[in-house]
């Protein structure tokens, strides 16, 4: 009877270490979460900088594509017009 009393305060007592170490970890989160905001706030603008530099620098390449196509596009048209005459008059 004994030893099962004493398994159970082993239990209890592990239990509360458990419970008091999810409470030291969750202390120390919302630490680093405070101390890391000042931080945070301060490499905010630089995100924002990259972002809108990478949204910048997609447009001003889908624009170089465009610009490129055009004239390949123009010329593939004036080497179908021969065929296109000569599709017709048949």
């Amino acid at each position: 009877m004994f030893t099962l009393l004493a398994l159970g305060a082993v239990m209890l007592i592990g239990g509360a270490f458990v419970a008091v170490l999810a409470v030291a970890a969750t202390a120390l989160k919302v630490t680093f979460k405070l101390v890391l905001l000042p931080l945070k706030l301060l490499l905010l603008p630089l995100l924002v900088i990259g972002f809108v530099l990478k949204i910048v620098l997609l447009i001003a390449a889908g624009a170089i594509a465009f610009a490129i196509a055009v004239p390949i596009m123009i010329l593939l048209a004036l080497l179908a017009i021969p065929f296109a005459i000569a599709a017709a008059a048949t």
